[in-house]
């Protein structure tokens, strides 16, 4: 009835009021990302409230509160209200343990949390995965319950334990204003796909002054404009041109299709996701805020324990300080540390979704950076060794194609379709097809090529670049958004694609 009344009402204002409950409500065939024009425009209304906000503090935290839980509705629709009990419960958690001196009760404590956050994780991302692997016990019948995996529970769960296990260390005051903790979980640049920000990083900026200076307004651009252009035209294009073909069913294609649909993919999640994370960081940026950055040219890394040092940061540190630290890091002998590597990977393999791929991928990971470590203790060299020359380029390609051989593992979703890539790139190849390839499909080649060269640049060119947007005038940077934009338009081939790591 009142669902009645509000479109009569809206109608006879003169507006469409199906559009206007397009905008207002959840549609899980388009759910609101940064690269819709959605979007654009909603962060265009929200900077005009946010700016007159500018010296009401707490209006201002509160407008954005409300605005990030209307962007996780409109991301993955009534499913909001976990986003509440996660912050509710761990701003409790984290009070009650301020005023708790006895040891066994802080740990209690601690322990709920990580009840309240990993249950919820649980349920939600391998209760059908534990199912189907317990389903001989009875029988061996198998039905999937129906059950939605929330956009974004694997980072704003583990952000919000980072807060509460910092608390339990001692390394972190708790808050005293929900309304702080509500805007530190909630923040919607990086509520769905991280950055995972750590409370210590991020709280201290909450109550400063509003400022954004010249230099973080000009970076934001920046970072806005390269992660629109990452994703938007060399991840979906590549994507949809490209990689899906060829791994919605690699036996149909030769070996040679087979590595090529590797590397585009390496270059499509690469893109994918750090372009998401740059678009994150420019947006905070704008807003006044500093994220730390995700991703650093991972695929320069000369070896494996580099590249995790460059993909993922903060995933990858999150994994190191409350994973494994807690198993015992490397205090407790050479070989509980090879083995604290191994199953800490083994558990982030898993963190990013309820297969057995993800688990090789994860486990081959443990191992090589066990291996690493191994190597390096065997061979005398120091923590911050670094090869040079030769060294390092064969370093380099090795590296890189040991993390493209573990993509198989991650892209494909059964551990049948990874095994059977395998097979016909090593067994099929047909180097014979290359020029054919290449004139086929010479527009996705391109764009690899120009993905790889920018990624392989020097970092001082990345710099420059930045340096040079923010000395641009207003209006120049205005029309190099246009620009960018009208690329998108140009390039785009299809519906706009969900960012890759939506679904962890």
């Amino acid at each position: 009835m009142w669902q009645q009344k509000f479109i009569d009402t809206i109608n006879s204002l003169g507006f469409d009021s199906d559009k206007i409950l397009d905008v207002l409500t959840y549609d899980p065939r388009q759910p609101l990302i940064f690269s819709s024009g959605l979007f654009v425009f909603l962060f265009l209304a929200f900077s005009l409230i946010y700016v007159a906000l500018r010296k009401q503090t707490a209006l201002r935290l509160l407008f954005v509160s409300a605005f990030s839980y209307y962007f996780y509705y409109k991301s993955s629709g009534f499913y909001f209200f976990l986003l509440g009990i996660v912050t509710v419960t761990d701003f409790i958690i984290a009070r009650v343990m301020e005023h708790t001196k006895a040891k066994g009760k802080r740990k209690l404590l601690v322990l709920l949390s990580l009840c309240v956050n990993l249950g919820l994780l649980c349920y939600f991302k391998y209760t059908n995965f534990f199912y189907e692997m317990l389903s001989p016990l009875w029988g061996g019948n198998f039905s999937p319950f129906d059950i939605f995996l929330p956009v974004g529970i694997s980072f704003f769960t583990f952000q919000s334990l980072s807060y509460t296990i910092d608390v339990y260390r001692g390394d972190l005051k708790p808050l005293h204003n929900l309304l702080d903790y509500v805007f530190y979980v909630s923040f919607f640049p990086q509520l769905v796909a991280g950055p995972i920000v750590r409370a210590r990083d991020f709280i201290p900026q909450i109550r400063r002054p509003l400022f954004v200076s010249n230099e973080m307004f000009g970076q934001g651009v920046f970072f806005i404009l390269s992660g629109l252009f990452k994703k938007a035209v060399i991840s979906d294009y590549i994507s949809v041109n490209f990689v899906e073909r060829i791994f919605e069913n690699p036996s149909l294609y030769s070996g040679i299709e087979n590595l090529f649909g590797v590397y585009g993919y390496a270059l499509q999640i690469y893109c994918d996701f750090s372009g998401y994370s740059d678009m994150a960081i420019g947006l905070a940026l704008l807003l006044g805020f500093r994220f730390p950055i995700n991703f650093n040219s991972p695929y320069k890394s000369d070896s494996v324990t580099d590249f995790w040092h460059r993909w993922h940061i903060s995933l990858s540190t999150w994994l190191r300080d409350y994973l494994y630290i807690s198993l015992g890091g490397n205090r407790k002998g050479k070989f509980r540390t090879y083995l604290n590597l191994i199953l800490t990977m083994l558990l982030g393999g898993l963190w990013h979704g309820a297969s057995w791929n993800f688990i090789v991928w994860g486990g081959l990971h443990g191992v090589a950076l066990a291996l690493h470590k191994f190597f390096r203790s065997l061979v005398g060299r120091e923590k911050n060794y670094r090869s040079s020359g030769i060294k390092r380029i064969f370093a380099v390609v090795i590296t890189f194609h040991f993390v493209c051989f573990c993509w198989i593992f991650f892209r494909n979703t059964t551990f049948e379709g990874s095994v059977s890539m395998i097979k016909q790139i090593f067994t099929s190849f047909h180097p014979e097809l290359f020029v054919q390839l290449i004139t086929g499909y010479w527009k996705v080649f391109l764009l690899m090529g120009l993905g790889f060269a920018l990624h392989w640049c020097p970092d001082s060119w990345q710099n420059r670049c930045s340096d040079m947007v923010v000395r641009m005038p207003l209006p120049v940077q205005a029309i190099l958004i246009i620009a960018v934009i009208f690329i998108v338009i140009q390039v785009k081939s299809s519906d706009i694609q969900p960012f890759i790591y939506f679904q962890f």
